[in-house]
C-alpha cells in the first residue's frame, strides 16, 4: 500500500487567471483556437505526515478555501484531454520546497517529502497532433518532462552509490594523438593546447597523473565563463570595416591607443584585448588621480567606491558597490530560471563584499516576440516563450528577495534571435566599518554557507559534457540552475549583522564551487573536505561536488575561533 497522500488543487472560476493566460498563449502562439476551456491543476504528492497532519496542511498550506477547489486522490477529468508535467529529478522545485518547509513548521517535526506536478486539461476536441504540439510547447525538456498520472508507491529518490573518482592513468606520457582522442571524448571547454599544457605541468611539477576531478576543475576555471578567454584574446591586427559609423569607431580605437600609451608607456609589451579596452578608462582616471574614492582590495567581487553618508547628523564612510551579471545562454535554454539566477548572481557579488543590495536594473536583447512559432530557429525555444518566461523569472526572484528594479530596458532586434541578451545590474552599500579584509593564514577555516549542493548547472560554466552518467541524470540531475531567493534573502540578512560581518576575513560567491580557492592567499593551499558539503540529495561524486553551480552558496574565510559563533548566527536564519 502506498504511503503517499495525493491532492489536486485548482483555482475557482474567476481566480483562474494563470489558466486563462495559458489558453490565450496557446491560441495566439500555436493557433489552437479550438480550445474552449483550459484548467491548470497543481498536484501534490506528500509522504511523512499522519492523516490528521495532512488534512490540516491540505486546507491551510496547499490551498486557499476562498479561491481553490481541492480534490483528494483522484482528479475529475471526464470529458477533458489532459497531461501532467513535472521537473526533472534533481531540478529544484520551489513550490515543493516551500510546501515542505511550511508543513514542517506546522507539525514541528521532521520535514516531509513533497513532489509536485502541473496538470493541463483542455476541452475542444484537439487531435493527437495538436495535443503533442501543446505538450512540446509547454514542456521545456532541459528542466521538465511528462509526468505519469499514476500515484507512486514511494517518494524516495533512487540513488546510485558514487564511484571513486578515477585517476587518468597514463595521462602524463600520452602523445598528441592520444591526447586528441581523450580531448574529443571529454568535451572540454579548454583547447587541446591547454590540455597539453596541463599534461606537461603534471609530468614536470606534480610527477603524477591527474584525477578526472582535477581536470574538470581546471576546465571550469579556464572556461570563458570564469577566465574570460574571449575578452582576453590578444588582438594583433584590428581592421574597421567601412560603414556609416566607421569614422567614429576609428576615432575611438585611436583614443584607446593614446590612452594605453599614457597608462602603460609607449614601450609597453602589454597585449591589446577587449578586456583591456573595457577597463582602460578606469585605469587612466586612476593614474590621473581623478577617482580618489575608488576602493581597492584583493577581494574581486564588485566595483566599490567610498562615499561619506550622513545618518542622523553623523557622517561616516560607506562602501557603495556595483555589479552586473549576464545570463544569456541560461536564459536562452530555460528562460525563467536563467533570468532569475541572473539577478541572484548579480546580488551575490556585492553580497560577497558584505554589502546589502538596494536597487537593480534589467537590460535585455530579444528577437521579435510576436513572430509565429513556426518561424522559430531549429533547436531554440520560441522567442515569445523566452521573453515572457525571462520577465517572470527576473521579477519573481526580485520580489521574493525584496529587491526593487527601478529600470527595465527591453531591446527588440533581429540580431538577438540567434542569442538572447539578459543583463542584471545591482547597487549595494555597507558601512565601511563592517568590512574586514584580512589575509587568510594557516589554520583559518573556509565555511560553505547558504544553499545545498546538487547537480545544478554542471557543465554550465564550461559547456562541456556531463561529469556523471546518463543514468544518473535520469535519477537525479539538473541541466540548469534554479534560484532559491528566500535562501539568498537569509544570507543578506545575516551579513547585515555587524558582528557577523566582522568575523569574515574573505568572502566569495560559490558558483561554481572552484571559487573556494581564491579564498586562500597564494601560495597558501586549502584543504576541501567534500564529505562535509551539504547536499540536496545523495549520490554525488567528488567531481560533481567540485564543479556544481548550485545557487545561493557563499564561501567565507574565518578565524578558527569564530567558526562556532558564525554557525550559530547562521542557524538563527534557518
Amino acid at each position: 500500500m502506498s504511503n503517499v497522500s495525493r491532492v489536486f488543487v485548482e483555482k475557482k472560476p474567476g481566480f483562474d487567471v494563470e489558466a486563462q493566460h495559458i489558453r490565450e498563449d496557446l491560441v495566439h502562439s500555436l493557433g489552437l483556437g479550438s480550445i474552449t476551456a483550459l484548467r491548470l491543476i497543481n498536484r501534490y504528492d506528500v509522504s511523512g505526515l499522519t492523516a490528521e497532519q495532512f488534512a490540516e496542511a491540505r486546507s491551510t498550506i496547499l490551498s486557499e478555501p476562498n479561491q481553490d477547489m481541492v480534490h483528494d486522490e483522484e482528479c475529475p477529468l471526464v470529458g477533458w484531454q489532459a497531461f501532467a508535467m513535472e521537473y526533472l529529478p534533481g531540478q529544484y522545485d520551489q513550490r515543493a520546497d516551500s510546501a515542505a518547509q511550511c508543513m514542517q513548521l506546522l507539525t514541528q517535526g521532521e520535514r516531509p517529502q513533497v513532489v509536485t506536478a502541473k496538470i493541463i486539461a483542455v476541452q475542444g476536441g484537439l487531435t493527437a497532433d495538436e495535443m503533442k504540439r501543446m505538450e512540446e510547447y509547454l514542456i521545456n525538456p532541459v528542466e521538465s518532462r511528462l509526468a505519469s498520472m499514476d500515484k507512486p508507491e514511494t517518494l524516495e529518490m533512487k540513488v546510485q552509490r558514487p564511484a571513486n573518482v578515477q585517476r587518468v592513468e597514463g595521462f602524463t606520457v600520452w602523445d598528441e594523438q592520444q591526447m586528441h582522442a581523450y580531448y574529443g571524448k571529454m568535451g572540454f571547454a579548454m583547447t587541446l593546447e591547454d590540455l597539453l599544457f596541463v599534461r606537461d605541468y603534471f609530468e614536470k611539477q606534480e610527477h603524477r597523473d591527474p584525477s578526472v576531478t582535477e581536470l574538470r576543475v581546471i576546465d571550469t576555471y579556464w572556461s570563458d565563463h570564469c577566465r574570460h578567454t574571449t575578452f582576453n584574446t590578444h588582438l594583433k591586427n584590428i581592421h574597421v570595416a567601412r560603414g556609416a559609423v566607421s569614422s567614429a569607431l576609428e576615432q575611438a580605437l585611436q583614443a584607446y591607443y593614446d590612452v594605453r600609451d599614457e597608462v602603460y608607456g609607449k614601450d609597453t609589451t602589454r597585449s591589446v584585448s577587449l578586456m583591456d579596452m573595457a577597463i582602460i578608462g578606469m585605469k587612466v582616471l586612476k593614474k590621473r588621480g581623478q577617482i580618489p574614492d575608488l576602493d581597492q582590495s584583493k577581494e574581486i567581487n564588485a566595483c566599490s567606491i567610498e562615499v561619506p553618508i550622513t545618518i542622523d547628523g553623523k557622517t561616516e564612510p560607506w562602501l557603495v558597490q556595483f555589479k552586473n551579471e549576464t545570463h544569456n545562454h541560461p536564459t536562452e535554454i530555460e528562460p525563467f530560471g536563467g533570468a532569475a539566477t541572473c539577478l541572484g548572481g548579480a546580488i551575490r557579488d556585492p553580497l560577497s563584499g558584505r554589502a546589502y543590495v538596494y536597487q537593480a536594473m534589467r537590460v535585455t536583447g530579444s528577437g521579435d516576440p510576436l513572430v509565429s512559432v513556426e518561424k522559430t530557429l531549429k533547436g531554440k525555444l520560441p522567442t515569445r516563450k523566452i521573453t515572457t518566461g525571462a520577465a517572470h523569472g527576473y521579477s519573481s526572484y526580485g520580489n521574493q528577495v525584496g529587491l526593487a528594479t527601478g529600470q527595465v530596458q527591453e531591446l527588440y532586434d533581429p540580431g538577438y534571435v540567434a542569442k538572447r541578451m539578459e543583463i542584471g545590474a545591482v547597487v549595494g552599500a555597507v558601512p565601511k566599518a563592517n568590512v574586514v579584509r584580512e589575509e587568510p593564514v594557516p589554520g583559518d577555516i573556509i565555511v560553505l554557507l547558504g544553499g545545498a549542493t546538487g547537480r545544478d548547472g554542471i557543465g554550465g560554466a564550461t559547456g562541456s559534457s556531463k561529469a556523471h552518467t546518463e543514468e544518473s541524470v535520469e535519477e537525479c540531475g539538473a541541466e540548469v540552475q534554479k534560484g532559491n531567493p528566500p535562501t539568498e534573502r537569509k544570507v543578506q540578512r545575516m551579513f547585515r549583522n555587524a558582528a557577523v560581518a566582522h568575523m569574515i576575513k574573505r568572502c566569495n560567491d560559490f558558483v561554481p564551487a572552484v571559487s573556494v580557492s581564491p579564498s586562500a592567499s597564494w601560495p597558501m593551499a586549502c584543504v576541501i573536505n567534500l564529505d562535509k558539503v551539504p547536499k540536496k540529495y545523495e549520490g554525488l561524486d567528488g567531481t560533481e561536488l567540485s564543479i556544481s553551480e548550485s545557487q545561493e552558496r557563499m564561501a567565507v574565510v574565518l578565524d578558527s575561533k569564530d567558526v562556532d559563533a558564525f554557525i550559530a548566527a547562521a542557524d538563527k536564519e534557518i
